[in-house]
């Protein structure tokens, strides 16, 4: 039972080193080739191609990894989608969700 604890204890002690070691310079330079033709009209990313796209400036960064891996897995559908996504890497995933998540955003919560 104490190696468990301890097992689980140190899992969650590292997530914040984890978030902590994504490189954000590799995500924005992800993200500016294989983003922002639809996610970023002009360079802002809180103005996509299409309305109809999602802002991605200041998403959950967990969020978005969840979205990417599920794109690229076959948890989720879209035919554009599941194209960028599929040869991305567990890193590069976190870069970029790293990256957007630190944009200022126009997202906000619902009250």
């Amino acid at each position: 039972m104490k190696q468990r604890f301890a097992a689980t204890l140190l899992c969650f002690a590292t997530l914040p080193a984890i978030a902590l070691s994504a490189d954000l310079e590799a995500g924005k330079a992800k993200a500016q080739a294989q983003c922002a033709a639809c996610h970023a009209s002009n360079g802002n990313w809180n103005q996509p191609l299409d309305p109809s796209y999602p802002v991605l400036a200041g998403q959950n960064a967990d969020y978005l990894r969840i979205a990417l891996k599920a794109y690229r897995e076959g948890g989720r559908t879209n035919a554009i989608m599941a194209g960028q996504a599929a040869s991305l890497t567990n890193d590069e995933i976190a870069n970029l969700a790293a990256y957007l998540a630190s944009l200022e955003g126009s997202l906000h919560l619902k009250k």
